[in-house]
């Protein structure tokens, strides 16, 4: 029996073998990638050709710095290490560095990222802005001590000289280009006295371009509210920002003459074809309303202007008529009001109490009249107030009640300090009238 291994311990001596062999520490490997499916985390899929196939782990950590998109059936050249997993006893790759075989890992991370930013729209024409006919100043990214900004000086100065040129000084290469050019895209939009913006560079590798192949820059000028020419690289060189730009130039003279695209003659001629051109609209204007004139000289309106105004002349007398009669009828039910209440206090003679009351009246009558809106109801109340108090004192309604008045000589008695003994007094009571002589006084 002692000759007889255990699966864990010859699993464990390949695994120290594999751990061990120096060929097996650093392996490349070319092959096609299967069963790739893409995790949050770290990457699990299969390597294989022809005749074989291996497994193939990936961390997290070396994922996200491929720099292209990993996709099924790629080939692909990768460096690792190889290691058996005892549990399972298979033996797979740790892939420590990967990129596509063929062609370089920047051309597929290019194509990758052309296609998902075309997917979006940001190379839509719908998007991009038309170029300003004329320009007082303009804006250029680029390097300081490059022949961009020579080449784009001379060419406007030739062309349309007293424009100005704002330079925002960029890295245009190399680690944190991406970023500075960003920024100073933003820089330049923030500004009101810019009418267009230049991004360019010289000629280079695939790798000197980049930074104009960066998401970060590509999402900086789709943003920009200035039009964007991109002059980056040589005629044959074409970036993602040529792309999503307003327009492109194949090199930077082309780009100046984008920016500038009338000289001092053409702008010359331009104003002598708009003068033409509102001098014969103007003649046009004239005729068109002299011959309007003519026609209205001609017309009956003008021949007899008083049928200009004849309807508003009969309608001015509907109104008036209509306002007179509102105002008679409203005085003729005011006058029979005020004749039914002085009726009323004709019927009421209350001695020289009523007769001031009716002077009050008259008084009250001559107002209303001259006061027929708003005052009459105020009048009205005041009178019936009155009207009231008269009723008041009216005896012949207190006696009814059950008292009696007391008269000497004609004259009503309040006080028992008004009389004495022997005086003869009138006394009326509701039925009757008594003549009494006053026996006691105190």
């Amino acid at each position: 029996m002692s000759d007889y291994l255990s699966v864990s311990i010859l699993t464990k001596y390949l695994k120290l073998k594999f751990d061990r062999d120096p060929y097996l520490e650093r392996v490349y490997l070319t092959g096609q990638v299967s069963n790739f499916r893409r995790r949050p985390t770290h990457q699990y899929f299969s390597l294989k050709d022809e005749n074989a196939v291996i497994q193939a782990t990936m961390w997290a950590g070396t994922f996200k710095k491929l720099g292209f998109e990993l996709e099924e059936g790629m080939k692909i050249n990768v460096v690792g290490r190889v290691q058996l997993y005892e549990p399972s006893g298979s033996y797979s790759i740790i892939i420590e560095k990967a990129e596509p075989d063929g062609i370089g890992a920047l051309a597929i991370q290019f194509e990758q990222l052309k296609k998902k930013l075309a997917e979006a729209g940001y190379f839509d024409d719908r998007h991009k802005h038309p170029l300003p006919q004329f320009v007082k100043k303009i804006g250029v990214v680029t390097s300081p001590s490059g022949a961009v900004i020579r080449d784009i000086i001379t060419t406007v100065s030739r062309r349309f000289p007293g424009v100005e040129i704002l330079l925002f000084p960029t890295k245009v290469q190399g680690e944190g280009a991406s970023q500075e050019v960003a920024a100073n895209i933003a820089k330049a939009n923030d500004r009101d006295d810019l009418d267009l913006l230049i991004i360019g560079r010289g000629g280079g590798s695939i790798e000197d371009l980049w930074a104009f192949n960066e998401e970060i820059v590509v999402q900086a000028i789709f943003e920009s509210r200035l039009p964007v020419i991109s002059s980056v690289g040589h005629e044959t060189d074409t970036t993602l920002a040529d792309y999503v730009a307003d327009r492109r130039a194949a090199t930077p003279t082309a780009a100046a003459e984008l920016a500038t695209p009338v000289t001092k003659a053409d702008i010359i001629s331009w104003i002598t074809e708009r003068d033409n051109r509102m001098y014969q609209a103007s003649l046009r204007r004239i005729k068109q309303n002299q011959e309007r004139l003519d026609k209205l000289a001609n017309s009956v309106i003008f021949r007899q202007p008083e049928r200009l105004y004849d309807g508003y002349v009969q309608k001015l007398d509907r109104l008036t008529m209509s306002l007179t009669n509102t105002m008679q009828n409203q005085f003729n039910q005011a006058k029979q009001r005020q004749e039914l209440l002085h009726q009323r206090l004709i019927a009421m003679d209350f001695d020289s109490q009523i007769k001031h009351y009716q002077d009050k009246l008259q008084s009250l009558k001559r107002l209303l009249l001259s006061n027929m809106t708003s005052q009459y109801d105020s009048k009205l109340a005041r009178f019936e107030k009155a009207q009231d108090a008269l009723l008041s004192l009216d005896t012949s309604r207190i006696i009814a009640r059950g008292y009696a008045m007391v008269q000497k000589d004609g004259k009503v008695i309040s006080s028992v300090r008004d009389v004495k003994q022997g005086d003869q007094l009138s006394v009326q009571l509701k039925d009757g009238q008594l003549e009494v002589e006053v026996k006691d006084a105190k």
